[in-house]
């Protein structure tokens, strides 16, 4: 039994290892639609259900087997008369047994789907708890909580009032069994065929007929609950993941820096696109800004060039190949993205900046952030680039964050860079020295910088201002307010000023 037990947590242990590597190889997209608290739910409650059918429900479903096998025969032995009338009652249980196992497992897999609900509420109740206690939501997502919590509360009190009736209705079935045979075994005594010794004897051995049946039983009941659990962990296996590339894929060396976008048009879900005939390009070495009201679609169309999305109709070109026909690890080998929300692993300073560039040397890491004026913030804390990050690097300020991630894009040393709104939640001091930075890293690097900040990119060899999935505006910054249009209102409303007072 214990080498049972060993090969189910083995089989467990592969299958978390299977679904986390199916998770990491996903499209974006499918992360786009599924809550993280409730992929959580999926890798530990649902996995949880399958150790418990594996590490108890199998041991003792083989031991009611090989017990089961010893009954059979004993009763057979002692007379195969009662045996079979004993038998009769079989295929009656399993019909109970199918009938209740359809209603377990879709209350089961209703109560799975909402503990799914409850974790996903909790994981973002906790990483938002310092926007509920600012807005004053705290009472307001306390009551979102319950709401959860009761559906699941109600879930489970469904799935246990059918577990609840399925013992009885074997029990009463086993006792009918038993009535039958005590009534054809008395038969058989007042016929002089069987004596009043061997039907008690036989009386015994169907007590313990039925015993492990009822066990079997309620390792049936827990089965259900493990393929409701079962049924959204392979949900997530049967997910197609990124797909590969096809063998003799060329690779992506020795990058220029040219992007092109060829008439690319995108679309998250199908006729709802969110570009539409985006047409530029960017020559080696130049600064290229992204501009535009929230929504309109600069971020996505930064996602195209590491063809984290491939395109709907069009083509994005990099040095004049088409993303989609080189190999995806030398393609974005290439390029680095520092986001407007930095995610730092839990981990030491050097290690964050090192992801970057897993065999960089610490005397690399060092100079990563010395290059973008991490070093004073990094020096002044106790354990240096030793210090431990807690979850998301919560003990640090939003300016140290994004430093960090501009030292590991730093190291990662691209061909292009992809800024998304990489300086708008910094302060003043922050952001002048993160410019400062930005100079020297984007010399002789191809970027594409999305920014609300204005100012940060007045000096971009080619603005684009993105509306409603369309470049709206093309030009330098002087050009764009000499036009009075959209790029110039922009401007007069974040800097209060005529748009004829800036020029270059």
């Amino acid at each position: 039994m214990v080498q049972v037990g060993a090969v189910g947590q083995s089989v467990l242990a592969s299958l978390r290892e299977r679904i986390f590597e199916r998770l990491l190889r996903l499209p974006l997209g499918y992360f786009d639609r599924r809550p993280a608290g409730d992929l959580m739910s999926r890798v530990t409650n649902d996995v949880d259900t399958l150790n418990q059918l594996l590490s108890q429900g199998i041991t003792q479903l083989l031991g009611s087997f090989f017990s089961l096998i010893g009954i059979v025969v004993a009763m057979l032995i002692l007379d195969w008369r009662l045996a079979l009338v004993c038998f009769t009652i079989i295929p009656v249980m399993l019909l109970v047994n199918v009938y209740f196992a359809r209603r377990a497992r879709k209350a089961f897999r209703t109560t799975r789907e909402t503990v799914g609900s409850v974790t996903s509420g909790l994981q973002e109740e906790i990483v938002g708890a310092r926007e509920a206690q600012a807005f004053n939501r705290t009472e307001a997502n306390i009551e979102r909580f319950r709401e959860r919590n009761a559906a699941n509360r109600t879930a489970n009190i469904q799935a246990i009032a059918i577990t609840s009736a399925f013992a009885p209705a074997i029990d009463v079935l086993s006792t009918l069994s038993t009535a039958v045979v005590i009534g054809y075994g008395g038969y058989l005594v007042v016929t002089g065929t069987l004596t009043v010794g061997l039907l008690t004897a036989f009386l015994i051995y169907v007590q313990q007929f039925f015993r492990p049946i009822q066990l079997a039983s309620q390792v049936y009941t827990q089965a259900q609950a493990a393929l409701a659990g079962g049924e959204r962990i392979y949900n997530i296996l049967d997910e197609e993941p990124e797909p590969p590339d096809p063998p003799g894929t060329p690779k992506l060396d020795s990058v220029e820096g040219r992007i092109e976008f060829d008439n690319v048009s995108f679309a998250y879900e199908p006729d709802r696109p969110v570009l539409q005939d985006i047409d530029f390009k960017i020559e080696p070495g130049q600064t290229v800004a992204l501009v535009g009201p929230t929504g309109a679609g600069k971020t996505t169309i930064a996602n195209l060039i590491p063809r984290f999305y491939d395109v709907s109709e069009g083509a994005v070109r990099v040095d004049g190949r088409d993303v989609r026909e080189v190999e995806r690890r030398s393609l974005r080998r290439n390029i680095a993205t520092v986001l407007q929300e930095p995610f730092l692993f839990s981990g030491t300073i050097a290690e964050n900046i090192g992801y970057g560039r897993l065999d960089a040397s610490r005397e690399e890491i060092e100079a990563a952030a010395r290059a973008v004026s991490a070093y004073s913030f990094i020096a002044a804390l106790p354990e240096g680039y030793d210090t431990l990050l807690g979850e998301g690097g919560g003990n640090l300020s939003q300016g140290q964050r994004q430093l960090l991630s501009f030292a590991r894009a730093v190291l990662a040393d691209p061909r292009i860079l992809i800024l998304d709104e990489a300086t708008s939640n910094v302060d003043t001091r922050t952001e002048a020295l993160i410019q400062e930075a930005l100079n020297t890293l984007l010399k002789g690097r191809t970027s594409v910088v999305i920014a609300h900040r204005l100012s940060t990119i007045r000096n971009a060899d080619l603005i684009l201002v993105i509306e409603a999935g369309r470049i709206a505006e093309r030009g330098t910054h002087a050009s764009l307010l000499s036009r009075n249009g959209l790029y110039a209102d922009l401007y007069r409303r974040q800097f209060r000023e005529p748009a004829t007072a800036t020029s270059g």
